[in-house]
């Protein structure tokens, strides 16, 4: 049975080159950055190379990237160092952000009532209203969250619009661009947030390997204390072949080009099966990313007979999957809770072409008509 991969935004595979230059880095120069002798100034070389690296492909200064072990970590970095650093305060945050983000706010705000956050909930189609965010600011507003681009949807909110009324207004901006990476061009200097967190492995870098930019002069109560390294922002011996395999892969990817791709997917998909729903559509996307549902199928049961076939696709975030609860995006959204339980991402890869796109499409069909008989229906 040929198999397809089509869930990118959950993560990339590996790429050889990131491989070998991890494999060669974890060989000579395996010394704690920390120490002062040879092998740990040869280590603490590569170290500072790969930060550099990370800082010129972003627009940034190079003391101003944190290596963290991902989108998480960096997620809570902000979020916990923000609210550690003050006894009350409010937080605003879209509605569509990352598990990461939300139940980091949820449960620093339980355990500390003082704190308030409001949640900004987007347009039919995915997309926050930039003045509407704004509007949910506060006096005691400490921070304001919202990601580049949706992991479910796709859909590019309006960061740079929201970051220059942050800045009129003195509030802290943070973006999470683990979704926006190798997607389109991310240039920081642009941006001007103030914390932007990466991950490594949605665009073939390594697993727990992550990024948070953060501007200089900028403080957080740090949640890893101990050694002091990333200059005092988070303690803990750094991962030198991960940082390493960061940088290298840093331009390898580009899933900009897949546009054409998602679109003829999706004209197909309305043709073989016209009462298929798609998310999102009608705003900028990333290139890669599709939103879906077929009604009448549970989203659940269709993921699992679409993984019989070979079909590796996915039914929201792949931090949720496993569970039975419906996307919190297309909840956000204002979509039916069947229709929120019923959905399909498929999120495509480089190298992925119309062949691919067909198959995708026979295998839906062949599962819906498997269904619609099993149930009855047919």
């Amino acid at each position: 049975m040929k198999q397809y991969y089509l869930d990118y935004n959950a993560t990339c595979p590996q790429l050889s080159e990131v491989t070998e230059v991890m494999h060669d880095v974890a060989n000579t120069a395996f010394g704690n950055p920390s120490s002062l002798h040879w092998a740990g100034r040869n280590a603490r070389r590569k170290l500072d190379d790969a930060r550099e690296s990370l800082a010129e492909y972003l627009k940034v200064e190079s003391g101003s990237v944190v290596f963290t072990s991902g989108g998480t970590e960096s997620n809570n970095m902000v979020i916990q160092g923000v609210m550690a650093s003050s006894v009350s305060g409010h937080i605003v945050l879209s509605a569509i952000e990352h598990p990461a983000i939300l139940q980091t706010v949820e449960v620093w705000a339980k355990r500390y009532p003082s704190w308030t956050y409001t949640l900004v909930k987007p347009d039919k189609d995915g997309k926050i209203d930039a003045t509407t965010f704004m509007a949910a600011c506060k006096e005691d507003t400490k921070l304001a969250c919202l990601m580049w681009a949706n992991n479910e949807t796709g859909v590019v909110q309006p960061v740079f619009e929201v970051s220059q009324t942050c800045k009129v207004k003195n509030i802290p901006f943070f973006v999470d661009a683990v979704q926006a990476l190798g997607k389109f061009e991310v240039d920081l200097m642009a941006l001007d947030a103030d914390f932007v967190s990466f991950s490594a492995h949605k665009i073939g870098g390594p697993r727990g390997m992550g990024a948070l930019v953060m501007k200089r002069g900028l403080k957080l109560e740090s949640l890893m204390v101990g050694g002091g390294q990333e200059r005092g922002r988070r303690s803990g011996t750094e991962n030198v072949a991960g940082a390493a395999g960061f940088a290298a892969v840093l331009g390898k990817l580009d899933y900009s080009k897949l546009t054409d791709l998602r679109d003829y997917f999706e004209v197909k998909l309305k043709q073989a099966i016209p009462k298929a729903q798609l998310f999102g559509a009608t705003h900028a996307r990333t290139a890669n990313t599709s939103m879906f549902c077929i009604p009448g199928l549970e989203g659940e049961t269709l993921l699992m007979q679409m993984d019989l076939m070979g079909f590796a696709v996915a039914s929201g975030s792949a931090c949720s999957s496993g569970k039975r609860e419906p996307s919190h995006v297309l909840l956000a959204m204002g979509a039916p809770d069947v229709q929120a339980r019923s959905s399909l991402r498929v999120s495509f890869g480089v190298g992925d072409d119309e062949a691919v796109a067909d198959a995708l499409i026979t295998g839906l069909l062949k599962v819906q008509n498997r269904l619609r008989q099993m149930s009855g229906r047919g």
